[in-house]
């Protein structure tokens, strides 16, 4: 595509663009507009629906109370109309007398053995009921026989009367009664009159909740259902009761007070009630319910001395999602005549722009064929005409270059291929090489390709011994002694650069390419003579072998690594053949350690230094050196990745010794020019436990050799230290103490630490570990555990220190709780040397 419609293009896309995120800014705006309308629209539903639910509570009591006094007056019209015998009573003229009296049912009741039975009813299903197993309503009736006031708090007590609530009936559930009890001694039966069904919803009718929900469903766009949750039992099972071989649920007991519940998603509603009786706040989301998508609001209502319960809302969010998409249409309409006038004026102005670059183009096409010395001219003084000249110096610059890099390209092609300490060939070389060897393998049948990678033996320490020269000198008489020991057809000596050595064979046996090793080996370990310097090294090495192990180059190569890094895990000066159960896996675990090694012996590692801060002075009072690793073919390799593998391959200690080495010297420097002397923190790995007391002299030994005092260093442990090797381990810790070193648990309360360990143990300070720092939240919550161990460090009179502080509310909580020392990254993060200085050091 030409630079013209490129321009067009873009400009076009630009403007796109900039529409399509105002129109999506425009549509962001307007959903967050109709989502704020509908939680509004919600909030006056439910706080109308709880009025008329707490206003026909109120009304209720008030008309129960009503009804109660009209079931006792009819009490006493009926014990004026009947017998006090109630031998002498028939259902018939119970029944006339209810129907005379204006009341639903009329049943006596009299005790029989331990029970309390219905013996005369107009309801045949209330004649021999027994109430035995009625709870408060049994004790009712047996204060009533006794002439005892009535103690039972439900209902209404008036003299020689009870009223029980209102209730479904257990002689017949599909009614819902309000009974009443009349007992003055002068029969031998209780009067029982109450009224049925619509006596007693025709109230809940008239004046209940139902009818304005049941206006705002029908007349309130979007509403679809509403419903009054019984948070108590909705979602439960066994909420049944089992009276006189009836199942019935009593009215309190019901999950659905009033609505109806048709848009049923029970699991997800009951969880969304608890949590909105607990949290007090509303919750609302979104489901694809009786196929329509909906959004179901629900609502806690807390009244005083009434239940808790939740209005549900079902809204359909179809309406919103309706005028979004019109909302979104009608804008993107409006966008097309802006894209179409850009697409006109950005064609226009392409055009002024390429036609003189097209001139240009030319001649590049010229040079780039090869045409040099030719030259443009032009009279343009803008930047196009400075353009022009400056192909005009490429043009010779380039005549000029190509002369002379015909001169040099013989000797450049030699030191491609060639070592320049040794003059071996090098890596490219021995790869060509190996690549030959292998094809000639498959040409000429060729029993065996090997490959021997060998490495000299802690090389870095005789480097830093006798100094750089020497060590390149000593790099030059292994060669040699390595020439001398191959057979002079068929082997191939290369050196991949450092102290590392390979060579390829062709045409050996295994048994044979292991012998030439051995004497490499051999020889390699005779004294070797620098100056007047004499040096005793060993060489590891790794063997493997085409085609056994594989056919391809980089493999082999790789193989030869591994083997040769299994060699140094087992203690250096031998020879391993590389084996199956070196996979994959572990040639790269081998690989990164490999280079982790190297980067030990070279000083490759960094130390990076974090401040620690008193908050109430704001002060730096101390650092904490961290090691990191930063490799040229690796990247960054996080520290929670190569200290492990340290550990495991035996170069912690060498790690530490790195950062000993760079951070006692570093601080104390530091100190010798700040006002206030900083303490320096340094991280041990269990495993330097091993052995306590050689460690102790090396601790020492090191602030001695940096003149260090030990009074401004500070050694951190982990809760794990404590329990490898225990008694030596806390003498070891007290010596230290003695030495004057503090000492820090890190990372406190991720382990298992014993109280009775950290009372024997001279330990000055307890680090609160960053997970429970960043726990905390802006309102103080899930504290708990840092509150925990900020006292339990006050209690046992230690210095406590929290990492990971990132927010100012964690902070200020943190100093309010009373402790005041601190690091993270609200202060800084981890900062190299220079780094450190330039921040804090250099105001």
């Amino acid at each position: 595509m030409s630079i013209k419609k490129k321009l067009s293009v873009f400009f076009t896309l630009l403007v796109l663009c900039i529409l399509l995120a105002n129109n999506t800014l425009h549509y962001i705006r307007s959903k967050n507009r109709l989502i704020e309308f509908n939680k509004k629209e919600i909030t006056l539903v439910t706080e109308e629906i709880a009025y008329e639910v707490e206003n026909s509570k109120n009304s209720a009591s008030y008309m129960e109370n009503r009804m109660a006094q009209e079931l006792r007056t009819a009490s006493i019209a009926i014990q004026d109309s009947l017998p006090a015998d109630y031998h002498d009573v028939s259902n018939d003229q119970l029944k006339r007398l209810a129907k005379k009296l204006m009341i639903s049912h009329i049943t006596l009741l009299a005790p029989a053995g331990d029970d309390i039975i219905g013996v005369k009813s107009s309801d045949p299903k209330e004649i021999n009921m027994s109430t035995k197993e009625w709870g408060y309503w049994y004790i009712s009736f047996r204060q009533l026989l006794s002439q005892q006031t009535i103690t039972t708090k439900k209902g209404v007590t008036l003299p020689h009367f009870w009223s029980g609530p209102i209730e479904v009936a257990s002689s017949n559930p599909n009614h819902i009664d309000k009974w009443g009890y009349y007992y003055d001694g002068s029969t031998n039966y209780i009067i029982d009159p109450y009224f049925r069904d619509r006596h007693v919803l025709d109230f809940e009718k008239r004046f209940g909740p139902t009818n304005v929900m049941n206006r705002f469903t029908e007349n309130l766009e979007g509403v679809l259902e509403l419903t009054v949750f019984n948070p108590k039992n909705f979602g439960k099972r066994n909420q049944n009761v089992y009276l006189n071989g009836n199942k019935y649920i009593k009215i309190k007991d019901q999950p659905i007070w009033y609505g109806t519940y048709t848009y049923r998603n029970t699991d997800r509603d009951k969880k969304s009630i608890q949590e909105v009786l607990k949290t007090g706040k509303s919750q609302s989301y979104l489901a694809e319910i009786n196929h329509k998508k909906v959004l179901k609001t629900l609502v806690p209502i807390k009244e005083k001395n009434t239940p808790a319960y939740v209005i549900g809302v079902v809204y359909d969010y179809g309406l919103i999602e309706k005028e979004l998409q019109q909302e979104l249409i009608k804008h993107l309409l409006l966008s097309l005549p802006f894209i179409f006038i850009v697409l006109i004026i950005s064609f226009i102005f392409s055009t002024s722009i390429t036609r003189p670059i097209k001139h240009i183009m030319e001649h590049v096409n010229q040079i780039a064929k090869g045409n040099f010395g030719k030259v443009l001219n032009t009279r343009r003084k803008d930047e196009l005409g400075g353009l022009v000249a400056n192909i005009n110096h490429l043009s010779h610059f380039l005549k000029t270059y190509v002369d002379d890099l015909k001169k040099s390209q013989e000797e450049s092609e030699y030191h491609a291929y060639h070592d320049f300490l040794t003059g071996l060939p090098n890596r490219r070389y021995f790869k060509e090489q190996l690549n030959r060897r292998l094809i000639e393998s498959k040409e000429k049948s060729i029993r065996h390709v090997a490959v021997l990678f060998m490495d000299i033996d802690r090389f870095k320490d005789i480097n830093d011994t006798l100094g750089h020269s020497k060590g390149d000198q000593l790099i030059q008489l292994i060669a040699n002694r390595i020439k001398e020991c191959l057979p002079s057809a068929n082997s191939f000596l290369t050196r991949q650069g450092g102290d590392e050595f390979v060579i390829l064979f062709s045409d050996f046996i295994p048994e044979e390419v292991k012998g030439i090793t051995e004497k490499i080996m051999a020889y390699v370990q005779q004294p070797c003579y620098i100056d007047n310097d004499e040096v005793f090294v060993s060489i590891s090495s790794g063997l493997s072998f085409y085609p056994e192990h594989s056919t391809n180059l980089d493999t082999l190569i790789m193989y030869a690594d591994v083997a040769m890094y299994a060699s140094k895990r087992q203690g250096g000066s031998r020879v391993s053949i590389y084996h199956d159960s070196l996979n994959q896996k572990q040639a790269e675990k081998v690989h990164i350690e490999t280079r982790l090694r190297k980067a030990i012996q070279k000083g490759d590692i960094d130390v990076y230094y974090q401040p620690k801060i008193e908050a109430k002075r704001n002060v730096i009072t101390g650092v904490e050196a961290l090691v990191r690793w930063n490799d040229a073919e690796l990247g960054f390799v996080s520290p929670e990745a190569f200290i492990p593998m340290a550990e495991e391959a035996g170069l912690i200690q060498y790690l530490w010794e790195v950062v000993m080495k760079k951070a006692c010297s570093q601080v104390s420097e530091w100190n010798k020019v700040s006002d206030e002397k900083m303490t320096l923190a340094v991280n041990f790995s269990p495993r330097q436990f091993q052995d306590p007391v050689v460690l102790v002299n090396e601790i020492k030994h090191f602030l001695s050799l940096h003149r260090f005092d030990p009074a401004w260093f500070e050694m951190e442990i982990t809760e794990s230290t404590l329990l490898m090797n225990a008694e030596e381990t806390i003498k070891a810790l007290h010596l230290l103490k003695k030495y004057g070193i503090s000492i820090s648990i890190d990372d406190f309360g991720t382990g298992y630490s014993s109280l009775s360990y950290l009372k024997k143990l001279p330990i000055d300070c307890l680090k609160i570990d960053r997970s429970f720092i960043q726990d905390i939240q802006e309102d103080y919550s899930n504290s708990e555990i840092a509150q925990a161990i900020i006292s339990l460090s006050q209690s046992l009179k230690l210095q406590v220190i929290a990492e990971g502080v990132e927010e100012e509310y964690q902070k200020a909580f943190l100093m309010e709780n009373g402790c005041d020392h601190m690091q993270g990254y609200l202060f800084s993060k981890p900062l190299a040397a220079e780094d450190f200085e330039a921040a804090f050091l250099n105001s």
